[in-house]
């Protein structure tokens, strides 16, 4: 079985431990072959704490925040692994009891708002009928509380957003009113996935302030999918740098600033310095692999101006290098 880290030393702040994901792996199943597309995925985060994931495109960034919701769906399978959440490991739940969870303790914004949200309901609509089934609101109460939402969540005039549709809305709206369907049910773990794409500069600042204050006022534990370093700075306690479906190396914010230690997460922020805070990841070379054509070794090695022989024949382990410091590569000493 694949190393699971000390999660608990490493995160350890006198508070209660939400999530843990131990050794997650996840299938593709197609006709001919099942693809392996997550390669043992440790994770954790305490009460409060936000966490990244940061990578390119295809590196199974979303897979993995849909494995925890248990919201994967075919040709997709979690072959194996635990995924704690408050000390329960949710793989082991049957699909009622998981749906009890979900969209109670746990809430997920997607990419792309706008699409997200039901076009045929207005957003009074769907908040009143969340508020319904989760919290037993209904008529007047649900009201007040869907524009107590709604004003948390910063969007103006509540009453006048009650009655609009998803097409009614701008991108930042959009977002806040997701923002707002999530936090109806007052989850103790939101997974947010690309939480700021498709936004512009300014708005996706004012994203980024409400999740920072939702974690101070609500004490909400975050897990954000992000392809930009400059949401990781402004945003996260913590973040793990994934690639073709491995964490390569995780750390604190500012130690993965300061100290990088992996040759690929040393890459990611020279592409970031070079084409600036808030655009995509590019420029280094080659891509992330196919999934059905995974590499041997290091997954990275086929990019990795450093690799050696043994990075393309053997899976480096995720270890601790530092207090709170893990990295996969063979060669980091030397290279550090």
């Amino acid at each position: 079985m694949h190393c699971s880290l000390d999660l608990d030393s490493v995160h350890r702040k006198g508070s209660a431990e939400v999530l843990r994901v131990e050794d997650l792996r996840v299938e593709f199943c197609l006709p001919d072959e099942d693809i392996l597309v997550l390669a043992g995925i440790d994770l954790a985060a305490m009460a409060g704490q936000i966490v990244g994931i940061v990578g390119e495109s295809g590196s199974g960034k979303t897979v993995t925040a849909l494995s925890i919701a248990r919201l994967l769906a075919p040709p997709g399978r979690i072959a194996s692994g635990r995924v704690l959440f408050l000390g329960q490991d949710l793989l082991g739940l049957d699909a009622a009891q998981m749906r009890s969870i979900r969209g109670s303790q746990i809430s997920m914004i997607f990419q792309n708002p706008r699409a997200s949200l039901n076009p045929v309901f207005s957003v009074g609509k769907m908040l009143k009928e969340v508020l319904k089934v989760h919290s037993g609101l209904q008529g007047r109460a649900a009201t007040i509380r869907a524009k107590e939402l709604l004003a948390d969540v910063g969007l103006p005039d509540p009453d006048s957003v009650l009655k609009r549709y998803a097409h009614q809305l701008s991108g930042g709206m959009a977002q806040r009113a997701m923002i707002a369907l999530a936090l109806s049910s007052s989850p103790a773990l939101l997974l947010a996935d690309e939480p700021t794409t498709a936004l512009d500069v300014t708005i996706q600042h004012q994203i980024i302030q409400l999740l920072l204050r939702l974690r101070q006022e609500h004490n909400l534990t975050q897990i954000v999918i992000t392809h930009n370093f400059g949401v990781i700075a402004e945003l996260c306690d913590r973040v793990a740098v994934m690639y073709a479906g491995s964490i390569l190396e995780e750390a604190p914010v500012a130690k993965i600033f300061d100290s990088p230690g992996h040759p690929y997460t040393r890459g990611l922020l020279a592409a970031r310095a070079r084409v600036g805070r808030h655009t995509e990841i590019e420029n280094i070379p080659g891509q992330v692999p196919e999934l059905k054509n995974r590499p041997d070794g290091c997954p990275f090695h086929p990019r990795c101006a450093h690799a050696r022989d043994i990075c393309r024949v053997k899976v480096p382990r995720l270890e601790q290098t530092a207090p709170g410091h893990h990295i996969a590569c063979h060669r980091w000493q030397e290279l550090a």
